[in-house]
Parts: C-alpha cells; structure tokens; sequence
C-alpha cells in the first residue's frame, strides 16, 4: 500500500472525513502533519500545494488536494488503485 500524508489540524471535519475514507478503503497508517502544532509546516504545505486549507493529502508523491478531491477519486473508483500502487 503506498504511504499516505496529509496537512491536517487538530480540529478539522474534512480532515477526520477524510481519514475515515482512507480507513473504509485499507489504509491503516496516515502521517499527519499537523500545521496547528508546527506553524512551520503550513508555510511548507502551501509552497508544496499552493494551497491553504487543511486537509492537503497525499498518496505517495502525488497530490490528491483536500477532502473534495479525495470523495471525488473515490466515487471516480481511481482512489484504491492509487493506493494500491497502481498509477
């Protein structure tokens, strides 16, 4: 399975939306980076995103974006092969 990440805060709906997704579809490891604990690492999110809002996800390397992407990969069925390896 690939490695997931994701910019997330303590607090946000999309980001514990999103890790129950992840979850219902395998995933059993997410490395949150938490921007509210480390201010430092939102500056990093939004220079490797361009983006400014939480959740910014990860699989592997590539950049799915927040929460609305990830649903919409999903019901697309393009999220499991993703994690599965298979770009």
């Amino acid at each position: 399975m690939s490695k997931i990440s994701m910019y997330s805060t303590g607090v946000c709906p999309y980001c514990q939306r999103a890790e129950m997704l992840l979850k219902s579809r395998g995933v059993s490891e997410i490395e949150k980076i938490r921007v509210d604990l480390e201010p430092a690492r939102r500056t990093e999110m939004m220079e490797r995103t361009g983006r400014r809002t939480v959740p910014q996800i990860y699989i592997g390397e590539i950049h799915i974006g927040g929460f609305d992407d990830l649903a919409a990969l999903d019901r697309a069925g393009k999220l499991e092969p993703l994690l599965r390896g298979q770009t």
